[in-house]
């Protein structure tokens, strides 16, 4: 029995040990998982999510104080006391998350070391079997050292566990065990080997033969049976390989912008996973260093899986010079455990990671054969102007009032503004946002990505767009922006076929439509040379073809047909 307990205190307090400091080095993440347990479908103790930071810091702190209390055989009927409750309890969290599949991962030895639910349940019988040996034979459990000395020792263990998490928490983890580490290649974490075990499946075929019900077990393989099938369930026997990164997506209106992204050099990033519990106080850093970012060099953007509302109305509020793209949020608190963090991006490779805390730490040399520098002044302007530009659009886009409502409250609008009269209000702020827009036209040209970058260069085409009695004045301007390469081709493509069809003259590039209710139907508005659209239309950058085109605009349903002037007329 003595050496039992000998062996069980050794192993038993070095696991609690390096348990408790692997969470103790990122708490947060600890944090994230207990609020998977206190979820309604798994405990069911909502009223503890808000606490959930401070019970993952109490609890691995405790846990690397008992490790360290066993093995100075400090206070060991209290020792041995917590070491069973605490075993006993999370032997059932293991058990009941292993059964009901509930939790996939328990965070036992947070992301060092993943376990499976029932490797989980298996390493925590274990130790209840060693717990049990040390509660029963406690009294062959020695201290070593003076009663002061080991007194000593467990407050200094305190005081480390203390220092660390204090440190973390301002900081980020000092060991990062996640796929999102620095040097690691986004690219390549999310690829498959070629190689790589593919899933097995398990079917069972019920079949109906001669009046008996018989079943056939397959790999998936139709079985050769002479009978009527009844049913077939297929269940997974063995998972199939899965890359370590996965659900990271850059998306914005409905593109896709990951392979993008993820393809430049000299990207900054901003990730704010929840802008509801987002710590404003670090968008003050955020914004010196992005304004730095851009003026040496780089491309800037942001990631959340807030809403779009949520993150231009914060762009707006703290004049960041950046968008948002969406992302899953539990991806984002994978990549940084702050909130917001700072990335930069090499091709897909993470050279830097930071907390905003230490925003002031993120090097940024000019780069080399950098564009010229943006003016973040006008920049920042004509970003406001994109937020006005949609404002009550995207009210009127709402498919019923209660939509609006929540629309217009989650814009900070009053109950007046999104019930009133949406269209008269747009064109009122389009009419001042065209006013802002032509005098710059007028004085320094357009603003193309060269002066405000890619992301707010199609800003002011957008409100040319809005205000068409605008645009024979100023389609030369947006003509020569595309030729020389500050705006897409397409865009003036685009505009150039609508200031034809306003004209009631044939159409280029075949980028407008019209649609009626009634027996006109849609149609694409006629074109010149129509057999020859195609062509036009990939020099001018187009993806799609001409047929392709009016089955993004009418349905897949539709069948694109030439139409002459006159039967317009």
């Amino acid at each position: 029995m003595k050496i039992l307990v000998g062996i069980s205190r050794i192993v038993v307090g070095v696991l609690f040990i390096i348990s408790g400091l692997i969470k103790l080095n990122d708490p947060v993440g600890f944090s994230f998982k207990l609020k998977d347990y206190f979820a309604p479908e798994v405990l069911d103790l909502g009223f503890l999510v808000p606490y959930a930071l401070l019970i993952a810091i109490f609890v691995v702190i405790f846990e690397v104080l008992l490790g360290v209390a066993l093995l100075l055989g400090y206070l060991k009927k209290f020792t041995s006391w917590c070491l069973l409750l605490m075993i006993v309890f999370f032997t059932f969290l293991t058990f009941y998350s292993a059964y009901f599949n509930k939790v996939t991962d328990c965070g036992c030895f947070g992301d060092a070391i993943k376990l499976t639910p029932w490797e989980s349940f298996s390493k925590d019988i274990v130790l209840l079997v060693l717990i049990l040996i040390l509660f029963f034979g406690r009294k062959y459990i020695q201290p070593i050292f003076t009663k002061g000395t080991r007194s000593i020792l467990i407050f200094a263990s305190f005081v480390v566990c203390l220092g660390i998490t204090y440190y973390v928490l301002l900081h980020l983890p000092i060991i990062d065990f996640r796929p999102y580490k620095i040097g690691a290649n986004i690219k390549d974490g999310m690829a498959v080997p070629e190689d790589a075990p593919a899933p097995v499946y398990e079917y069972k075929w019920k079949f109906n033969v001669n009046g008996e019900e018989k079943v056939i077990t397959t790999n998936g393989e139709y079985p050769q049976v002479e009978g009527e099938l009844i049913s077939t369930e297929t269940e997974m026997i063995q998972e199939g390989y899965s890359p370590p990164i996965h659900d990271f997506t850059m998306e914005r209106d409905g593109e896709d912008y990951t392979a993008q992204f993820l393809d430049e050099e000299n990207l900054v990033v901003i990730i704010a996973y929840s802008l509801g519990n987002t710590e404003k106080d670090g968008y003050i850093p955020i914004k010196e260093i992005t304004d730095k970012a851009l003026k040496n060099g780089y491309n800037v953007i942001g990631l959340s899986a807030s809403s779009q509302q949520m993150t231009e109305a914060l762009t707006e509020e703290y004049k960041l010079n950046f968008k948002f793209y969406f992302c899953d949020e539990t991806t984002l608190k994978t990549i940084v455990r702050s909130n917001p963090g700072i990335l930069e991006l090499d091709n897909g490779t993470i050279k830097q990671k930071l907390h905003w805390n230490d925003a002031d730490q993120l090097e940024l040399p000019t780069v080399e054969n950098a564009k010229p520098k943006l003016d973040l002044s006008l920049k920042q302007r004509l970003d406001s102007i994109a937020v006005l530009d949609q404002k009550y659009r995207l009210l009127m886009q709402a498919q019923s009032l209660e939509e609006r409502k929540k629309l217009g409250e989650g814009m900070g609008l009053s109950e007046a503004e999104y019930s009133g009269d949406l269209s008269q209000m747009q064109r009122v702020l389009d009419s001042v946002n065209m006013v802002f827009v032509e005098r710059y036209f007028l004085n320094n040209g357009y603003p193309g990505k060269s002066v405000v970058g890619e992301e707010s260069s199609l800003i002011a085409w957008n409100v040319l767009q809005h205000n068409p009695d605008k645009i024979p004045l100023y389609l030369p301007l947006v003509k020569k922006a595309a030729e020389a390469g500050e705006i897409p081709k397409t865009s003036a493509a685009m505009m150039e076929d609508r200031y034809l069809m306003m004209e009631g003259k044939l159409q280029i590039y075949g980028t407008q439509g019209m649609s009626y209710d009634d027996e006109r139907g849609s149609f694409i508005w006629p074109i010149e040379n129509p057999e020859t659209v195609n062509q036009r239309r990939k020099k001018a950058g187009f993806e799609e073809t001409i047929e392709d085109y009016a089955k993004i605009l009418f349905g897949d349903d539709f069948i694109y047909q030439p139409r002459t002037m006159e039967q317009i007329k």
